[in-house]
């Protein structure tokens, strides 16, 4: 695999992470505890699989440029511009929310994954959007 394939490979990974954020969500809300802790699990691994092909990618990617033009820019400027403040913000939250769960202080964990969920979703999402945007809709990036 090359690293200009990785961006593929981390969509997907990210992907299946959501698939199952979203299952482990159904999950906890049918009752199903063991179910909800299996596909959080599962969730966490691939988000961590993610971030390690994601950062691979970059350092030696380096910085990639939208090659998309017109309206299309504002769209895609906006998303990322909402995306990655989020994405950042996202690692210290879900820590935040294991560490209690791990700890069985669920009271905890309920009241701070309230908060993690929606920008864990919305964090997946949008980089799917911009793996989109970026490397199939309008793309491949412009290498500076």
């Amino acid at each position: 695999m090359t690293v200009q394939e990785l961006p593929k490979l981390y969509t997907l990974f990210n992907a299946c992470a959501l698939l199952h954020i979203i299952l482990g969500l159904a999950m906890i809300k049918a009752g199903q505890r063991k179910a909800h802790i299996a596909s959080m699990v599962v969730a966490l691994l691939f988000s961590t699989a993610f971030l390690g092909c994601y950062l691979y990618y970059h350092y030696h990617a380096g910085h990639v440029k939208f090659a998309g033009t017109g309206l299309t820019r504002p769209v895609y400027f906006t998303i990322l511009f909402t995306h990655i403040p989020l994405a950042v913000l996202n690692l210290p939250m879900i820590i935040m929310t294991v560490v209690p769960a791990v700890r069985h202080r669920f009271d905890k964990h309920k009241r701070m994954a309230k908060w993690t969920t929606p920008v864990w979703i919305y964090v997946s999402v949008t980089g799917i959007i911009v793996y989109f945007m970026c490397y199939v809709w309008y793309g491949p990036p412009i290498r500076p």
